[in-house]
């Protein structure tokens, strides 16, 4: 029986249309759930939107719509935008869909009738845009520190969450799993700025607008986004029903999540699993923020373009690329179309591209497409062949550490190392000579296992290149068991292979 893995990305909320910044999370996402199956887990990965609330309600109105018909478009757009992206989702969840309301619901009286939830009235400094309380103390220059957009008093009738009950069951959470939440930056900042000052019980549902999921019991109250939101990662698995997908994929291994929400994440989540008597997640990683025009990319401050102008100019591939590989994974990073380009020339064309066109032709031109081993080696093959053979450990340990970059650096390293063995070996040169056929030959099927190696290893990152590589070397075995598997014979095509990358021409 395989063991599971089960991956999520935040549910997105679908104010305006989405942005390179959610591409990043959900590019990030789909990496590691093709990795994991590709390493024999049995991967569920989820990802979505969070439809609700005052926001989208006034955007509505504004638009001359329902809140539904708002949110449809988006997302229509949205899953167009990952499909274009070829992110591999197993499940995309809606707060709007009907089985998701119907367990809001229930889970909210469950916890209503245990004593976990209370009604009182609820005085705070409210984020519109954010859709976020905030105290005094967390405002910068008295403006939301998320968006910097004014905040609002509001004081209305309300239902609480027993936040502060838990206070001290997280604290001990957070010391007996050290790797819960991730970078350990985060929890840092978790445990200093919110936990250990005292937490408040927390505004679970309002009445001052129509959007959202009404209470069963008080139907002018709505549920607030905590509920509504967070218990998406478990109503999906069917939830409060223990069904057999429930007690197969929870708890969730790995919750990805952008820095600005890991306090939700890690405080909030946590609270409600156990108020609800049930496992907590493996992990939170909260990345962070690519940064345009120094920065943010943001809906609310509107600084960005339609992530597929990027893919029709440059390619799907170059777009995951970027993401997976320009920033170090937790840190903030910087996120312009130069950049873009100068990774895809440097990268994509001149180390990846230029090497599987120069090798497949060689084997064509000296060989007629038919490469075998006759295994006529010196010791200048040895380094080319160790780090081919030494690659999938150093992916895993990099991948295990969701050190997604570098998993992906150790890979060019070899890549690298293929273009150095051409021109040490030059086997243009051999090929003058018929006595160094043999010796030819062992290079062009080095060559092409290391390259067969590497293309195996880039599924998860730039699946359709990888597949247009392996196809070429008509490699059939692609999961990871087969990677060490030698090929006994390449029959390459007749036909001189196109180029994977075209350079592109920089301003």
């Amino acid at each position: 029986m395989k063991e599971k893995y089960y991956i999520t990305t935040p549910i997105y909320y679908p104010s305006a249309e989405f942005h390179i910044g959610h591409c990043y999370t959900t590019i990030i996402a789909d990496a590691i759930a093709r990795y994991k199956r590709l390493s024999g887990f049995d991967v569920f990965f989820q990802t979505g939107t969070d439809e609700h609330g005052l926001k989208i309600e006034n955007k509505a109105k504004e638009a001359g719509v329902t809140p539904k018909e708002y949110v449809d478009k988006i997302i229509e757009n949205a899953k167009d935008l990952w499909n274009r992206l070829n992110i591999s989702y197993d499940f995309f969840i809606r707060t709007t869909d009907d089985f998701h309301v119907k367990k809001v619901q229930e889970i909210f009286k469950k916890l209503y009738d245990q004593g976990d939830i209370y009604k009182g009235e609820y005085k705070g400094l409210y984020c519109v845009p954010c859709e976020s309380f905030w105290t005094e103390t967390q405002l910068v220059n008295g403006k939301c520190p998320d968006c910097g957009r004014d905040v609002s008093v509001v004081t209305e009738e309300a239902y609480f969450f027993k936040l502060s009950k838990y206070q001290k069951k997280l604290e001990e959470y957070y010391e007996t799993h050290p790797d819960f939440i991730e970078p350990v930056s985060r929890k840092n900042e978790m445990l200093n700025n919110f936990i250990r000052p005292g937490l408040e019980d927390l505004c679970v549902s309002r009445t001052s607008f129509k959007w959202g999921i009404p209470v069963t019991f008080d139907e002018k109250h709505v549920i607030y986004v905590w509920i509504d939101a967070l218990t998406n990662y478990i109503t999906s698995l069917g939830y409060p029903d223990i069904t057999p997908e429930f007690k197969k994929y929870w708890p969730a291994d790995l919750h990805l999540v952008g820095k600005e929400i890991v306090r939700f994440h890690t405080i909030i989540w946590p609270a409600i699993l156990m108020a609800l008597g049930i496992e907590l997640p493996k992990q939170v990683f909260g990345h962070g923020w690519l940064i345009i025009d120094g920065g943010k990319i943001s809906k609310s401050l509107g600084n960005y373009k339609d992530p597929r102008e990027y893919i029709d100019a440059y390619g799907v591939d170059a777009v995951r690329y970027f993401a997976l590989r320009e920033v170090p994974f937790g840190s903030d990073g910087t996120f312009s179309e130069k950049a873009l380009i100068t990774r895809t020339n440097s990268d994509l064309c001149n180390i990846l591209g230029n090497l599987v066109s120069r090798t497949i032709q060689m084997g064509i031109k000296y060989f007629e497409g038919n490469v075998t081993n006759p295994n006529v080696s010196e010791d200048i093959d040895q380094d080319l062949l160790d780090s081919t053979s030494n690659l999938q450990a150093q992916v895993s340990e990099k991948m295990n550490e969701l050190k997604i970059n570098e998993a992906l650096e150790c890979i060019f390293d070899v890549l690298r190392k293929c273009n150095k063995y051409i021109d040490d070996t030059a086997p243009w040169a051999l090929a003058k000579e018929d006595a160094n056929k043999n010796r030819l030959e062992t290079i062009i099927y080095n060559l092409l296992e290391s390259i067969r190696v590497c293309a195996l290893f880039l599924q998860p990152f730039i699946p359709e290149t990888a597949d247009k590589i392996l196809t070429s070397l008509k490699v059939n075995n692609r999961d990871f068991d087969n990677v060490y598997t030698p090929v006994s014979r390449y029959e390459l095509g007749l036909e001189k292979p196109a180029n994977l990358f075209e350079r592109i021409k920089e301003d």
